[in-house]
């Protein structure tokens, strides 16, 4: 299948490119030779469209079938300033290098829905979906961390629902010293999809 000007493939396992994807496809705050960090890149098209901008973008997933899938999708659209990490939020970044890496863009379409027990995915599809019972479970570990990733000046950008308490967020990323607002949003009937950015004092 064709995405924008890119060729694709999907797979059962992984996450297709949704509404949410393209939110934040195409508000991209990237500049030319950035480096940039894609957390759980799932079929990578978030990490293909940085990849025209930035020198050199990381991208990272928790799920082995989205690395697979992702790295036959660079490799079909001839994408070589991509290089793809194995695990979970900023583990594979800590493991590979001794020193912390940093970044000038933190890219993260976030597992924001509210998920009981009875809902949960007995496969790896279920990490790009599963949020915890108040769908923050993910979003609060990457907050915990993200600021000690990022250079002087950086941006964030990360995608949730008004499922999982946008305000919460915003509220967070203030107490981290960054300047925040929403720079995209998509309502649905019973969510509101948004784009939040940051902006690192």
């Amino acid at each position: 299948m064709k995405i924008g000007e890119f060729e694709f493939e999907i797979d059962d396992m992984v996450y297709e490119p949704s509404d949410d994807s393209f939110l934040l496809a195409n508000n991209l705050d990237i500049d030319f030779g950035d480096k940039v960090l894609e957390i759980g890149t799932g079929s990578g098209i978030i990490a293909m469209y940085a990849s025209k901008i930035a020198d050199e973008v990381i991208a990272t997933d928790i799920n082995f079938d989205a690395i697979l899938l992702s790295e036959k999708n660079f490799l079909a659209n001839n994408i070589k300033n991509i290089k793809l990490l194995f695990g979970d939020l900023f583990e594979p970044i800590k493991k590979e290098s001794s020193e912390n890496q940093k970044f000038d863009v933190i890219l993260f379409n976030t597992p924001y829905l509210p998920t009981e027990d009875c809902e949960i995915l007995e496969d790896n599809l279920n990490y790009a979906f599963d949020g915890g019972l108040d769908g923050r479970k993910v979003i609060d570990n990457f907050l915990n961390e993200v600021k000690n990733f990022l250079n002087e000046g950086a941006r964030v950008q990360l995608v949730q629902s008004s499922l999982s308490n946008v305000e919460k967020t915003l509220l967070k990323l203030e107490e981290l010293g960054f300047s925040v607002e929403i720079t995209a949003s998509e309502r649905f009937f019973f969510e509101e999809i948004v784009l939040i950015t940051g902006f690192l004092h």
